[in-house]
């Protein structure tokens, strides 16, 4: 660890790694600092969606997190009470799949291909404090170690990525934007010997429920309910409950569960409203979670990550206000309408054929995202996985000529 970098990044999951990755590449000093353990879990929806994993495969990562174990996913099942409608998975964009990764392996495939860039990565260190230059401006961070040791680290931006309870943006003030209304309850837990051909979505009245293959063999399910049903149940047993919504969602996957063995415990999210921050201010800037989370039925929240964690890099390299205004206004063009979507799948004050014309909602607005990410390579004429673009040198020497 330096005493100066261009960049500090807050946060080392799939927001915080990625955007120290592609920074790193770019040519800018990057230190990336992470409370928890190296390749440690987190709660996680663990679906990536198209526009994620064209940015992996481009970005020359998901080979590795292939090679981890991860299943390719050919086939999603949608369950609309009695009703299935399957949607084989097309080639397009070099991506003829998709991936559920366990974040054991995903954020730790991101973090080494950041180290493997250039960029500094310290685990077991918290930020307890941010500086500010005379002006204002944010300048550094205070970095404390796992010995209580204290150092000061300046840099030109500090980057928030650090989850929806991010410490950054309550330091930094930063406004709340827009915000959802109905949070979803949330509890999951990993099976083996549970044959799947493919990820299953199911809904019914009130509940929801679903099934993905991830590493090693087993499977993640997870049920879905009103947090009012959540808080009155919980106090009994995570099984009971989990067990419950199951059989009354799907008697046939629960069934198939039930045949199946657990490994580990039940993970439990009780749930909170989305919202959306704004992202950006002198010196400072979201990423993630920390500046847009939404409810987890949509399973979203890694894709958008990977989305913003490109956008906000490429509006780092830009180096003006300007840019860093232009990322969160091109966020924000998807982040409100699916954070809206998302909030009234959450509410669960639909029924099947409504909720399913919402699900068509967010396929299309799925489609345009990914048009935008295959754009990312013509509007900043940059290989990024090479990482040796003359644009991206002339950039770097921009950003690193700024005052901090």
């Amino acid at each position: 660890m330096h005493s100066h970098y261009d960049a500090v990044v807050v946060g080392a999951r799939v927001a915080g790694a990625s955007t120290a990755l592609l920074l790193a590449r770019a040519g800018l000093r990057v230190l990336v600092v992470e409370r928890s353990a190296p390749a440690s879990d987190t709660l996680s929806t663990h679906a990536l969606m198209r526009a994620g994993v064209m940015q992996l495969h481009r970005w020359g990562v998901l080979d590795r997190i292939v090679a981890a174990g991860t299943p390719a996913i050919r086939k999603t099942t949608f369950h609309y009470g009695a009703e299935a409608i399957a949607v084989s998975i097309q080639e397009r964009d070099g991506v003829d799949a998709l991936f559920a990764p366990r974040r054991t392996v995903l954020d730790a495939t991101l973090s080494s291909a950041a180290r493997e860039a250039g960029a500094d990565v310290v685990h077991r260190a918290t930020v307890t404090g941010i500086l500010r230059n005379a002006s204002g401006r944010i300048c550094g961070v205070i970095i404390t170690d796992t010995k209580g040791v204290m150092h000061t680290v300046k840099a030109k931006i500090v980057i928030g990525a650090d989850g929806a309870r991010s410490s950054v943006a309550k330091t930094v003030n930063a406004e709340v934007l827009h915000e959802g209304r109905h949070p979803s309850a949330v509890i999951y837990g990993y099976w083996q010997g549970l044959e799947l051909d493919g990820t299953h979505w199911h809904y019914d009245l009130n509940l929801a429920a679903g099934a993905l293959p991830t590493n090693d063999g087993m499977a993640c399910v997870f049920v879905g309910l009103r947090p009012e049903r959540y808080e009155a149940q919980r106090l009994g047993s995570f099984d009971k409950l989990f067990n419950e919504v199951l059989v009354e969602v799907d008697p046939d996957l629960a069934s198939k569960v039930a045949r199946a063995q657990r490994h580990g415990k039940f993970y439990p999210f009780a749930g909170r409203p989305g919202f959306i921050r704004k992202s950006w201010g002198p010196g400072w800037a979201l990423v993630g979670d920390a500046g847009c989370f939404k409810d987890p039925l949509t399973a979203h929240g890694m894709t958008d990550a990977l989305r913003d964690a490109e956008l906000l890099s490429n509006a780092i390299m830009a180096g003006t206000d300007d840019a860093l205004a232009k990322y969160q206004s091109e966020r924000d063009a998807f982040a409100v309408e699916f954070l809206d979507l998302s909030d009234e799948i959450a509410s669960f004050d639909w029924d099947l054929d409504h909720v399913k014309k919402l699900h068509l909602r967010l396929s299309k607005l799925m489609t345009h995202e990914c048009d935008m990410v295959r754009s990312f390579d013509d509007r900043y004429q940059t290989d990024l996985k090479g990482g040796s673009a003359t644009s991206q040198i002339n950039q770097a020497a921009t950003f690193a000529s700024l005052p901090g």
